[in-house]
C-alpha cells in the first residue's frame, strides 16, 4: 500500500509543479518550487487530502505567494483531477517548507564554529 501512496504523491507533485509553472498565470506568485529534497507531498491513506510543501526563492515573496496559492487552490485541484487516474482528487493543503532556511542556519553555525 505504501508504494501506491508514494506513486500517487509523486504524480501529484509533478502535476502540481507543471500546473503552477505552465498554467497558473499570476504575476504576484513569484518563483515557487515544490522541493524534492524530502517528502514534498504527503497523501492521506484514503487519498482525500494531500499536504503540498512549497518553498519560495526570495523571503519577500512568501506571504504574497502563499495567498496566491490559497486563492488558486480550486484551479490547481481541477487541473490535477484531469491528470490523476483516481476516483477522487485530494483536497490540497499548501504548507511552507522551511527546511532550506533551517539548513542555511545550521550551515552558518557550523561555519562560525569552524572559524573559531
Amino acid at each position: 500500500m505504501a508504494n501506491k501512496e508514494e506513486r500517487i504523491a509523486g504524480i501529484i507533485r509533478k502535476s502540481i509543479s507543471e500546473i503552477i509553472t505552465m498554467e497558473l498565470k499570476n504575476p504576484h506568485l513569484g518563483f515557487v518550487t515544490i522541493p524534492e529534497v524530502k517528502v514534498e507531498v504527503k497523501v492521506s491513506k484514503d487519498f482525500s487530502y494531500a499536504k503540498v510543501y512549497v518553498s519560495f526563492m526570495f523571503e519577500n515573496e512568501i506571504e504574497e505567494g502563499m495567498k496566491v496559492l490559497e486563492k488558486s487552490k480550486g484551479f490547481i485541484r481541477s487541473g490535477l483531477a484531469k491528470r490523476l487516474d483516481t476516483r477522487r482528487c485530494p483536497e490540497l493543503v499548501f504548507i511552507l517548507d522551511e527546511s532550506f532556511k533551517k539548513e542555511a542556519r545550521i550551515t552558518e553555525l557550523l561555519n562560525k564554529d569552524k572559524e573559531k
